[in-house]
């Protein structure tokens, strides 16, 4: 093995496997697959696959889909999609108990979103923002780590059946 993993283009890639939490695992050891990176959704499979990732308690995973649509989308939608991983990204760093990140980033993906015009592509945006503000003040408070499956959001419609 070369001293470091490359992918198929000579990039760095770091090949370990990963938890559900996107921490890196040794080598050999049993991990959740990795989301393909630089898949083009529409904006509704993204918001459909993201939610499904983030009941499934893998905000990391769910954040890689929000970046492909971030830069794959159009730039008016960068924005939203920014902000929606950024919120994805916070709420990663809560459950792995970095407390300080994780409110930083659930601020930052807030306020990135906050004032996005109606509900597009049916996000959610004002119950997220009250969602990302919500649980940022209390993962600053002493405590465990967040449950990411429990914690995880509704990006917009109905709750899962």
């Amino acid at each position: 093995m070369n001293a470091r993993d490359r992918d198929v283009d000579g990039r760095a890639r770091n090949a370990r496997p990963r938890d559900g939490l996107g921490r890196p695992l040794g080598y050999g050891a049993p991990g959740v697959e990795r989301q393909p990176e630089g898949v083009v959704r529409s904006p509704a499979e993204t918001v459909r696959e993201a939610q499904r990732l983030l009941d499934a308690g893998m905000p990391f995973h769910a954040h890689e889909v929000f970046e492909d649509a971030w830069k794959s989308g159009p730039g008016a939608a960068a924005p939203l999609w920014r902000g929606l991983a950024q919120l994805a990204v916070g709420l990663t760093h809560a459950a792995r108990g970095n407390a300080v990140g994780g409110a930083r980033l659930l601020r930052r993906g807030a306020d990135g979103i906050e004032g996005l015009a109606g509900a597009p592509y049916g996000v959610d945006v004002p119950g997220l923002v009250r969602w990302a503000r919500e649980l940022a003040g209390r993962v600053e408070r002493p405590g465990p780590a967040v449950d990411a499956a429990r914690e995880a959001p509704r990006l917009g419609g109905a709750p899962p059946a």
